[in-house]
C-alpha cells in the first residue's frame, strides 16, 4: 500500500480551498457548518465528501466540529482506501496557523489513527516540535486513540510507558482509560483491572466509563462473576451508573431472555436513565432471535415514540430477522425506510434481502433495491453488487434503469 501525497489530489484540495475563499470572499459561505456536517453523515462518495469538508474547513474554529467533520470525511476516504488522498487532506492542514494549537493538531493524529495509519500518527506527534505545538496529556491521548483504533493495542502500554516520561507530563484519567480499553480490546481484562488498581494508588480517578470498558470485556470473555463483582465495585464506589453500563447489562447478562431484557430497560427508566436506541435495539434482537417478529415489530414502531432515532444497527437487524422469516416484502419496506433516514445496511444484510425478493419473484422491488444502491454508492464501490446483479439476472434491467433515470434528467 503506497502512502506517497498525490500531485493531483493536492491540486484538488487547493482548488476546492481556493474556490472556498473566493466565495466567502464575495458572499458568506454558501453552506454553514452545521449544514456541512449534515450532509457528510449522509455523503456515501468520497469525492463529494471530500468537496464538501474542503469547501469549509477553513471556517472551522472549534476543534471539536472539525474533528467531526475530519474523522466523517477520512472514513469515507479509508473506505474506499483512498491513502493517498487522506494524507494529503491531513497533511495540507499542517500549513494552517492553527497548527500550533495542541487540540488543532490533535485532530489530525486521531484522524490517522482513524484511517489506520498509526506511522503516520506517530510521525505527526514526533514532528510537534518543529511545528511549534506543546505536548500535554491532549495529544498523547490522540496518540494512544490512534494507536487503539488503528489496532494495534499491544504498543499502546509501551507508549504509556515511554512518552510522558520523555515530554515531562503526567498522564490523565482519559489517559489510562484508553490504556485500559487497549488491554481489553486486546483481550486481557485482568491486565485492565491492574491498571486501575494503579490508578488508585496515583491517586488518579477510574471513571464509569473504564469500568464499563472492563465490564464488557470480562462478560464477553464469558468471566461472567468477574464482571458480576465489577459491577458491585462500581456501586461501592458510587460511581454514576449510566446508560452505557445498563447496555452492557442488557447484552451480556441475561442470556437473551426478552423479559429479562425489559425487566432491565424498566429498571434503568425507574433509576431516572432513559434507554437508548442501543437498548431498544437490543431487546428487538432478542424478541427476533426468540422467534416473536410481532413483539419485535412493536419495539422498531415505538422507537421515535421513546425518543430514540433508529440508527443503521436497528435497521440491518430487523431486515436480516424479517428475511430469515420469510417476510421480505416487509423487508424492503424497512429498507425503503432506512433510505429515507440514511442509514443504509451493510452488503450482506441487503444481499440477503434481494436474494429472498428475487426468490419470491418480486422483481420489481428487486430491481428497485439495486437502483437504489447504484445512485447512493459510488461507482468505485460497487464491484460485489455488480456481481450479484449478474447472478441474479439483475444487471441488465438495473442499467437499462440507470439509462432511463439519466434520460430523464437530461
Amino acid at each position: 500500500m503506497s502512502f506517497s501525497i498525490s500531485t493531483r489530489h493536492i491540486r484538488r484540495l487547493s482548488t476546492a480551498a481556493t474556490a472556498a475563499a473566493n466565495a466567502t470572499a464575495t458572499t458568506s459561505s454558501s453552506i454553514s457548518i452545521s449544514k456541512a456536517k449534515s450532509k457528510l453523515r449522509t455523503e456515501y462518495d468520497p469525492d463529494k465528501a471530500l468537496d464538501i469538508y474542503s469547501s469549509v474547513s477553513s471556517h472551522y474554529t472549534s476543534p471539536v466540529s472539525s474533528r467531526y467533520a475530519q474523522e466523517l470525511t477520512i472514513r469515507r476516504l479509508a473506505k474506499s482506501r483512498r491513502f493517498d488522498d487522506i494524507e494529503s487532506l491531513i497533511e495540507s492542514h499542517k500549513n494552517d496557523p492553527k497548527i500550533t494549537q495542541e487540540p488543532f493538531l490533535s485532530t489530525l493524529i486521531r484522524s490517522y489513527g482513524r484511517a489506520g495509519m498509526f506511522e503516520h500518527a506517530m510521525r505527526t506527534y514526533n514532528q510537534m516540535g518543529d511545528l511549534g505545538t506543546p505536548r500535554s496529556a491532549i495529544s498523547f491521548n490522540a496518540l494512544l486513540s490512534a494507536c487503539n483504533l488503528s489496532k494495534q493495542f499491544d504498543k499502546v502500554p509501551q507508549l504509556f510507558d515511554e512518552i510522558p516520561k520523555k515530554y515531562n507530563f503526567s498522564p490523565n484519567k482519559i489517559s489510562y482509560g484508553i490504556l485500559v480499553k487497549s488491554y481489553c480490546d486486546a483481550g486481557s481484562p485482568e491486565k485492565a483491572m491492574q491498571i486501575v488498581r494503579q490508578m488508585e494508588e496515583n491517586g488518579v480517578e477510574a471513571t464509569a466509563v473504564t469500568f464499563t470498558t472492563i465490564l464488557d470485556a470480562l462478560y464477553k470473555k464469558g468471566e461472567s462473576e468477574e464482571a458480576e463483582k465489577i459491577w458491585e465495585q462500581m456501586i461501592s464506589k458510587g460511581c454514576e451508573l449510566d446508560v452505557g453500563a445498563y447496555n452492557v447489562r442488557l447484552m451480556h447478562k441475561h442470556g437473551g431472555k426478552p423479559e429479562h431484557v425489559q425487566a432491565l430497560i424498566e429498571e434503568m427508566a425507574n433509576s431516572g436513565l432513559k434507554p437508548d436506541t442501543i437498548s431498544y435495539n437490543y431487546l428487538m434482537t432478542c424478541y427476533c432471535k426468540n422467534g416473536m417478529i410481532d413483539e419485535a415489530k412493536k419495539v422498531y414502531d415505538d422507537m421515535e415514540a421513546n425518543g430514540c432515532k433508529m440508527n443503521a444497527a436497528t435497521f440491518r437487524t430487523f431486515i436480516y430477522y424479517l428475511c430469515r422469516n420469510g417476510e421480505y416484502e416487509k423487508g424492503y419496506k424497512v429498507f425503503k425506510e432506512s433510505v429515507k433516514m440514511h442509514k443504509i445496511p451493510d452488503f450482506n444484510t441487503l444481499k440477503y434481502l434481494v436474494e429472498g425478493l428475487v426468490e419470491k419473484k418480486k422483481m420489481k422491488e428487486a430491481k428497485g433495491l439495486i437502483r437504489t444502491i447504484r445512485k447512493k454508492f459510488p461507482p468505485d464501490s460497487l464491484k460485489a453488487w455488480r456481481k450479484v446483479e449478474e447472478s441474479l439476472g439483475l444487471a441488465s434491467a438495473a442499467d437499462d434503469a440507470s439509462s432511463k433515470d439519466d434520460e430523464t434528467k437530461t
